[in-house]
């Protein structure tokens, strides 16, 4: 996108953003449309001929099914078809009942009215002793500017040993994970432990529903318990502050908080979305990413769906999805998330047979 474009992008999703991921469409490796109007924008990626959408069209909310009617026959005269992913409510009622689009529910998001933030703390003693473990340990959070954070390499050097503990390697779309150089208008949180980083939190703008997502919250290995939950509770005291009436963690993946029954998707996505369930907690553990968010007691859990063109929601649009967050072949990603598993458990092997060498020899 030229400078101009994300100019342009940027005043229109700071006027009509009111989808989490709204913002997310100025992340580098977007791609950006306009209609003719002028009065609308939206972010996508493109793979395999499908036009994978960040969320929703960003506009007045009675222009919505007209820009995406002209965003998808822009697409056609391409030969290409669309796909809105992580779409909210007010999409899902232009397309409800369509014959010509099909629908899936992804999962769900936690939402907070951060000025209810305080008594959800005082009603739940779990939370409060998470918060109490991280500050027994002599950590405190303290907001920093976008330009103090641009110049602390420490926060590289959190996000890499971060990354290094994935199970997947780094994907790109609505989960770019170095976002230091392109804060912006986001707010960063940043934990400390005697003058050491051990972690840090950025929330990014929701413009329209005057709130923030919390897009991702990195630390170290190291870090004590409860080092997030502070990180957390320093941002919706700092959103409340500010006036804010929405905040949100985003969307947890295949959720069971979902509002729907599964049996409302495709058999062969069932069968899909059951085996990433079994199966695939070495490389992403959706259950414990919905379970820390469920942790700190939302106050509800928002659907958020993928909205296709087509009567049925098809292998093809899954596939690309997942080219859209691997920024090429899902395949070669997978078989790089094999490698680096196979790699971490080599290692987690040799770390604990150090430490039985270790033991046996303090017998002897």
């Amino acid at each position: 996108m030229s400078d101009a474009e994300w100019r342009a992008a940027r005043e229109l999703v700071l006027a009509h953003g009111w989808n989490a991921v709204a913002y997310q469409l100025l992340n580098p490796g977007m791609q950006l449309w306009f209609p003719a109007a002028r009065d609308a924008v939206v972010g996508y990626v493109a793979y395999a001929g499908v036009r994978v959408v960040a969320g929703a069209p960003v506009c007045v909310p009675e222009r919505l099914a007209a820009v995406a009617a002209e965003f998808e026959a822009d697409a056609h005269a391409s030969a290409q078809r669309v796909l809105f992913f992580a779409a909210g409510t007010r999409l899902d009622v232009v397309y409800a009942g369509s014959a010509t689009h099909s629908r899936v529910q992804v999962g769900a998001q936690p939402v907070w009215d951060p000025a209810a933030w305080p008594p959800i703390v005082r009603g739940k003693a779990s939370l409060r002793a998470q918060l109490n473990r991280a500050r027994n340990k002599g950590v405190r959070v303290d907001e920093w500017s976008p330009a103090r954070a641009r110049r602390a390499g420490e926060l590289d050097v959190v996000l890499r040993q971060w990354l290094e503990t994935r199970g997947l390697p780094p994907l790109s779309f609505l989960v770019t994970p170095d976002l230091l150089d392109s804060l912006g208008d986001r707010r960063i949180f940043v934990a400390t432990q005697r003058d050491d980083v051990v972690g840090f939190l950025i929330a990014t703008p929701v413009p329209a529903r005057k709130g923030w997502l919390v897009e991702q919250w990195p630390r170290t290995p190291g870090a004590p318990n409860g080092t997030t939950h502070l990180l957390v509770d320093a941002a919706m005291r700092a959103f409340a502050a500010d006036g804010s009436g929405y905040a949100t963690l985003g969307l947890a993946p295949l959720a069971s908080h979902a509002s729907e029954s599964a049996r409302e998707q495709p058999t062969w996505l069932r069968g899909v979305l059951h085996w990433v369930r079994a199966h695939g907690r070495r490389f992403y553990n959706f259950q414990g990413l919905e379970a820390f968010k469920a942790s700190l007691q939302p106050m509800e859990w928002e659907p958020v769906f993928a909205i296709a063109q087509g009567p049925r929601f098809t292998p093809r649009m899954l596939r690309a999805l997942a080219g859209a967050f691997s920024t090429g072949s899902p395949e070669r990603l997978f078989a790089r998330a094999l490698i680096s598993a196979a790699g971490q458990e080599i290692r987690r092997l040799r770390h604990a047979a150090m430490l039985h060498g270790r033991g046996a020899a303090g017998h002897e």
